[in-house]
């Protein structure tokens, strides 16, 4: 059997997004059905709508989301209707060579739901990273759902499937920010400004924020920032040398990912510090650097990918810190919107209106 909700497809290229009826199974061996109750809107959902991942048409987008576990399916352990979930798209196979080393937040083999939502016509949707959350409800390996603690509220629980981790996650995990560190942050978005937010949660000393909207840099300083610099009149090496002793700082996070913002992070660094790359670049992008100075320079290049998150761990323990009032989520909630104001809020999130506009269910 299955059952029929509403839901959010992209059904082609560039085209708006429609709200339709869709098809769900009953979960099968090792899945869960997930009543969702909200998701955050994503630059990961544009970059399907704009074919920037992929051409598998539709897509059932949305992916950063909470909700109420409906029903599982055969060989589910640990989870039962009604447990109260983030979605994550890291479902880790215990058994690949990364997790059999002990570092599962790097596996190379995660899974989703082996069967598909479709459309009435049979037509079968291709969920966003294996998850399709813009809708009532949705089928996931059951693997891709966290309890987390109930009381934390689902339009900002939700938020850590996706963005504010992988940010959290570029400083604390990937970046290593320890006490006392200086940390800039270029590019203050949704995921720029939780680096910021995580930076602080590390202990860090300096954080110098860094973008172009005014606007972005008063949320950074919110969240933490010490300093800001606006790279439209001030320039973003220069600037961070002079709030670090004329040296750069220990840890740089690039959150834009472009060939232009990831160079002033390999020059605003100190010698022997790290680069984090966790803005996303786009196939055709490229980067050209002296190799005398990658050598020269030393430390360490690294990308975050889902922030290096491990979601059994790492989820958990921040809606542990947020509900202590140790780590703002909900200042990330710009505003809450219905399910069929997404095409409006993609809009606001181009312009950067928004850190994180959020569908309630």
């Amino acid at each position: 059997m299955s059952q029929q909700v509403q839901a959010v497809i992209s059904r082609a290229k560039d085209a708006p997004v429609e709200l339709v009826t869709i098809n769900v199974p009953d979960p099968g061996p090792g899945e869960a059905v997930v009543q969702i109750q909200a998701c955050g809107v994503c630059h990961t959902d544009l970059h399907y709508v704009q074919g920037g991942i992929g051409e598998d048409y539709p897509y059932l987008l949305g992916h950063e989301a909470a909700g109420i576990v409906e029903s599982v399916g055969d060989d589910v352990r640990d989870l039962v209707p009604g447990d109260y979930v983030i979605l994550n798209w890291r479902a880790v196979c215990g058994s690949c060579r990364a997790c059999r080393r002990g570092r599962p937040w790097y596996c190379f083999d995660t899974f989703n739901a082996s069967q598909k939502m479709t459309l009435d016509d049979g037509t079968e949707l291709a969920p966003a990273l294996g998850i399709g959350a813009f809708a009532e409800k949705t089928l996931v390996a059951a693997g891709q759902c966290t309890k987390v603690d109930p009381n934390a509220a689902p339009e900002v629980a939700g938020l850590l499937g996706c963005g504010v981790m992988a940010g959290l996650g570029a400083a604390i995990n990937t970046g290593a920010v320890g006490r006392g560190d200086s940390v800039a942050v270029i590019g203050c978005g949704g995921v720029g400004a939780a680096a910021i937010a995580g930076a602080r949660l590390a202990g860090a000393g300096t954080i110098i924020a860094v973008d172009l909207d005014d606007r972005k840099l008063a949320k950074a300083r919110e969240l933490g920032a010490t300093h800001t610099i606006n790279s439209r009149t001030t320039d973003a090496v220069e600037g961070i040398q002079a709030l670090t002793g004329g040296f750069g700082a220990d840890v740089v996070i690039d959150a834009v990912g472009r060939p232009e913002t990831y160079k002033q992070a390999f020059y605003a660094r100190d010698l022997a510090g790290t680069v984090v790359l966790v803005g996303v670049p786009n196939p055709q992008m490229k980067l050209e650097l002296p190799l005398i100075d990658v050598f020269g320079r030393g430390g360490a290049l690294k990308s975050s990918w889902y922030g290096d998150c491990l979601p059994s761990r790492d989820f958990p323990m921040l809606i542990d810190l947020h509900l202590q009032g140790r780590l703002p989520l909900d200042a990330f909630v710009t505003e809450t919107i219905g399910i069929d104001g997404i095409n409006e809020a993609f809009v606001r999130m181009h312009h950067g209106d928004v850190l994180r506009s959020v569908v309630t269910l």
